[in-house]
């Protein structure tokens, strides 16, 4: 399966509950940090999540 990497480009603060969750976990824990996954449809689901957050490219 394919390898995606996601990076943190915006703050959590002030933003819903569930998404500092998302955030959480996929591994993220503060801007600029990235990390990789596989491309599974619960990995994309959660980053679909949070794409405002986000920005992603394959690995």
């Amino acid at each position: 399966m394919a390898k995606i990497k996601v990076k943190q480009v915006k703050s959590s603060i002030k933003k819903l509950a569930n998404q500092k969750k998302t955030l959480a976990a996929l591994g993220l824990k503060g801007i600029g940090q990235e990390v990789e996954h596989e491309a599974t449809p619960s990995i994309l689901g959660m980053i679909n999540k949070v794409k405002h957050l986000v920005s992603t490219q394959e690995a």
